[in-house]
């Protein structure tokens, strides 16, 4: 496994308190949010910590130009992406634009080959842009989601991936950052295993269960509509927007309960609620059995993560969006 760089254990951790819930009309500091109630996050992938928007955005376009020309329709435009794509598992995608120029085509098979014109094919058709797209320009991770990401590892947090994608774990081994994941909960994953898809938050809560935590006690990350709306409406112990263009006030009213630009934003938290959490840790009895663990140098890596589950991550290669 490949070591990382990452902050001190001793330094930050989440503690078993309860997190509040926020005001969803207030933009809380990031810094000061309390996470000591938070042990799992459930990170969406796409704009969340790889900035693969783009390289879905060129597959679209690739995709639907010459289709609607064909067809008479509007162009396609970069804003489609983010009214009818942006977050949905991919045929719910195809379905969504193609309902916004009133174009009707058969749904066909699962199964249909990249050249059938059915809702299938076409979605088939944009996942080979996608993979050609993603071999020809790579992808790397956001640096401020990557730190975000060792620190909450390094406190003691467990994390996993949810995404609408079928496509992520081709993502984030291209990104190199598949290692840090116990679970991927993944496009193909929810198909295989009949789980409704963002904007229902059944996929998080999946991911949380596969952790081993109640859904309170886990975060939900997301910048998309559909998935701001998922971590809404479950019972999450945090939902946090990142605004990657979606907007402050859109987010906010979504359900985002914090709103930041970078991830990094929250490292103070993690670290606030770390030292929350020493009187506990440092009394006689952890101190007794814990002295070394704390003491360890900064530069010694953490313990790496268990490894993902084999139905989460071993699967052939899509995505959604």
């Amino acid at each position: 496994m490949t070591t990382h760089n990452t902050p001190d254990a001793s330094a930050i951790s989440a503690t078993p308190n309860p997190s509040p819930r926020h005001d969803a009309n207030a933009d809380p500091d990031p810094a000061d949010v309390d996470l000591r109630g938070i042990r799992g996050w459930l990170f969406d992938l796409d704009g969340v910590l790889t900035p693969t928007a783009i390289v879905h955005m060129h597959a679209w376009s690739r995709l639907f130009t010459p289709f609607l020309a064909e067809h008479g329709a509007a162009p396609y435009v970069e804003a489609d992406y983010f009214a009818y794509i942006d977050g949905k598992p991919r045929y719910d995608g195809v379905r969504s634009l193609l309902e916004s120029r009133g174009i009707r085509i058969p749904e066909g098979e699962v199964a249909d080959g990249p050249a059938r014109e059915t809702v299938h094919g076409l979605g088939n058709r944009k996942n080979d842009a996608f993979n050609q797209t993603l071999e020809d320009e790579g992808v790397q991770p956001y640096p401020a989601s990557v730190a975000f990401l060792d620190a909450v590892i390094a406190s003691g947090c467990r994390v996993a991936v949810v995404s609408s994608s079928k496509n992520a774990p081709s993502v984030l081994a291209a990104a190199g950052i598949a290692d840090r994941f116990e679970v991927v909960v993944d496009g193909l994953v929810a198909a295989r295993d009949g789980i409704a898809g963002k904007p229902a938050p059944d996929m998080f809560e999946h991911a949380a269960e596969l952790l081993g935590l109640p859904t309170t006690a886990c975060a939900v990350v997301e910048d998309a509509e559909s998935g701001i709306r998922a971590g809404a409406a479950g019972d999450f112990g945090l939902v946090v927007g990142v605004d990657r263009g979606v907007g402050r006030e859109a987010l906010r009213e979504l359900g985002a309960e914090v709103i930041v630009d970078e991830l990094d934003e929250l490292l103070p938290a993690v670290i606030s609620a770390r030292s929350a959490a020493r009187p506990a840790e440092d009394g006689p009895a952890a101190r007794a059995g814990g002295e070394a663990a704390v003491s360890r140098s900064a530069d010694e890596p953490p313990a790496p993560p268990a490894p993902p589950e084999p139905h989460a991550r071993n699967e052939p290669r899509e995505d959604h969006a």
